[in-house]
């Protein structure tokens, strides 16, 4: 990686010319990576008089330039340190909240898991109440500090506390981005190893029968796209954010295989080919343009949900759904139609089959609850 310290002339209105105010020109470094051929600038936010009249100007631009040239010899240095299997001294100063969110930024670009990554974000500064630690100085007090205020503080929304399976998510976006800095030798060591993670809360997991989505099928709902949507993850496992990205292009029939769905997870970012049956193709309508949006204006909010539990209540159903319910109703009906545990883990593209086993529990409880009805006979 080669560094270019570089300058860029800036625009002076005609009425600062009049009042005699000199021209600023901004510097910036040029980064060029000999493997790819590819070119980046990072701005430094100093700046230099194009034609320095005094001199006080004089000296400005000689202090500015050689705060430039110290930053470009810091970048080189720490190039240099990554490139030989160092950690750079230079990395490890960098503020873990700014390098945070320097993660969060990537989540939104790439359209992942942005929303939980913000929200650690904001809980990490809530934490450090304002005041950035420098990457190095993370070690496992700061973690274990950091494990209680996700547990017992009131950090909710509604001021009250974080569930259980909440401060785990937000913990492991923190073990997480550790661990990218571990891999990048921004640190010696990775403190998160010697830290006891929080333990994932069994929740209980609603789902529908089939005879409560026959129920749910019959009914109308005010949001029509959404009911399709929700029925076809029923019918294919699949979880909003994948259905709301699907385009026609991710459907095709195969003679020898039936229908199939090719498509990338956005929560584990594997492409998948799922194969679905002819009901939840039939859901989709009239086949339109490949780049076209199956599930065009699909949205989910709080708004959203309400109009969900509103058209599960007035099917009759005296059950708290929302739309995630969906993926688990896919998986408790083909574990109740005996369709073994491997292929369900398959279908839902879970990546360990732990966490499918935790569906045939709740068939296991279902099973208990069915054998139990049976009345007591007169011995």
């Amino acid at each position: 990686m080669k560094v270019y310290l570089m300058k860029r002339k800036g625009q002076i209105s005609k009425k600062n010319i009049e009042k005699g105010k000199s021209r600023m020109n901004s510097l910036y470094l040029m980064y060029y990576d000999e493997d790819t051929k590819q070119r980046s600038r990072e701005w430094l936010s100093l700046y230099l008089y194009d034609k320095p009249k005094n001199f006080l100007e004089k000296e400005h631009n000689k202090e500015t330039e050689l705060l430039a040239e110290a930053i470009k010899a810091q970048k080189v240095l720490d190039f240099q340190s990554k490139k030989n299997g160092f950690v750079s001294s230079v990395s490890g100063k960098i503020g873990f909240l700014e390098y945070f969110k320097s993660l969060v930024d990537k989540k939104y670009e790439n359209n992942g898991n942005y929303g939980n990554w913000y929200s650690t974000h904001k809980h990490l500064k809530n934490f450090l109440k304002g005041k950035d630690i420098q990457i190095s100085k993370v070690d496992e007090l700061f973690l274990e500090n950091f494990k209680i205020y996700l547990l017992t503080s009131k950090i909710s929304n509604r001021n009250g506390g974080l569930s259980q399976n909440s401060a785990l998510s937000y913990f492991n976006k923190v073990r997480t981005a550790l661990k990218e800095a571990y891999y990048n030798k921004m640190i010696v060591e990775n403190p998160i190893n010697r830290v006891k993670g929080i333990k994932e809360k069994e929740t209980d997991r609603q789902y529908l029968t089939f005879e409560e989505l026959q129920k749910l099928v019959k009914t109308d709902c005010d949001y029509p796209t959404m009911k399709d949507a929700f029925i076809f993850s029923c019918l294919t496992g699949l979880r909003f954010s994948d259905v709301k990205s699907l385009q026609w292009k991710n459907i095709y029939f195969d003679q020898n295989n039936g229908y199939l769905i090719k498509f990338i997870q956005q929560k584990t970012k594997g492409v998948e080919y799922l194969p679905i049956n002819e009901q939840a193709v039939d859901i989709l309508g009239e086949r339109k343009s490949d780049n076209d949006l199956i599930f065009e204006n699909l949205f989910y909010s709080s708004y959203h949900n309400k109009i969900l539990r509103k058209w599960v209540e007035n099917a009759g159903i005296e059950k708290h759904i929302t739309y995630h319910s969906s993926r688990h109703t896919f998986a408790t009906l083909h574990l109740t139609m005996n369709t073994d545990i491997y292929t369900v883990s398959k279908l839902l593209g879970h990546r360990y089959l732990k966490t499918t086993e935790i569906y045939a529990k709740v068939i296991d409880k279902k099973k208990i609850e069915a054998v139990t009805k049976i009345p007591k006979l007169d011995l």
